[in-house]
């Protein structure tokens, strides 16, 4: 069975994962679609379809619910997946609703623990550095195992379905607004004497919210509160009225990298 899994991942932590996905899952061929840059996804080409991302204020974000939006699903099987620091919220019930809505049917869903990438929360101190702990991890395998099966009694026709549990904390908690985001990261701002005008806060940026003139200049229509630039700045020198030079998350780090290897 080919699959394709469509990821948003600001950090790589969620991309980490999606590889780890592939590389477990053997009933099917993944191939993998990052949906800030590789535009539309040929969906007629494919049996299964994954939507990864992490969790934004406690739901999906705003570019993964534009991405859903723009797809049909012709009633292909599809499951949902997300990562998350402090907690998921209802961003797995979220990405159930859109891909239902689009006529995907979904088979399956799991949530991750991994380290927070939102500046904010690691200044505080709520890191989560050392997360998925053992048995988050144990579960998250054996989530894998039983998706493992469900795959292959859809390859036999059976079509049989996998839970999708989301804890009770996460389904109390209230929905966002999806401008929540933006609003919370507010204004940004770049220290000129800290740029080297290297144009990765441009690069990474997803919404095309950033030029370079030559310094970075920030198009607040077009953002949508995601820290990239903040946290992808070689040099520190992008800030916002209440965060400065602290709490940076660019990539995965080490041990979540040990603990997601594929051997």
């Amino acid at each position: 069975m080919k699959g394709l899994i469509c990821y948003y991942s600001g950090s790589g932590n969620t991309k980490l994962v999606c590889q780890y996905i592939s590389e477990k899952v053997s009933e099917a061929d993944f191939d993998l679609f990052n949906v800030a840059t590789d535009g539309k996804p040929e969906i007629e080409k494919y049996d299964i379809i994954g939507f990864a991302t992490f969790a934004d204020f406690l739901g999906a974000p705003y570019l993964m619910e534009h991405f859903i939006k723009q797809l049909g699903g012709q009633n292909k099987p599809a499951f949902v997946f997300n990562t998350y620091g402090f907690i998921s919220g209802k961003t797995l019930k979220r990405l159930k609703k859109l891909a239902t809505a689009q006529g995907f049917r979904v088979i399956a869903g799991h949530s991750l623990h991994t380290p927070e990438s939102y500046p904010p929360l690691i200044a505080k101190g709520k890191g989560f550095a050392n997360s998925p702990n053992e048995k988050e991890l144990e579960r998250f395998n054996q989530f894998l195992s039983s998706f493992n099966q469900i795959i292959a009694d859809v390859k036999a026709g059976t079509g049989a379905k996998l839970k999708i549990r989301t804890g009770v904390l996460n389904r109390i908690l209230p929905a966002m607004s999806r401008n929540k985001a933006k609003k919370d990261m507010g204004e940004k701002f770049v220290d000129e004497s800290l740029c080297k005008e290297c144009g990765i806060c441009k690069a990474v940026c997803p919404c095309g919210a950033i030029k370079l003139d030559p310094k970075p200049v920030f198009d607040m229509d077009k953002c949508r509160g995601c820290w990239a630039c903040y946290n992808h700045c070689p040099e520190k020198a992008i800030y916002t009225k209440k965060l400065r030079g602290v709490g940076q998350y660019p990539k995965p780090n080490e041990q979540l990298k040990e603990k997601l290897k594929i051997l």
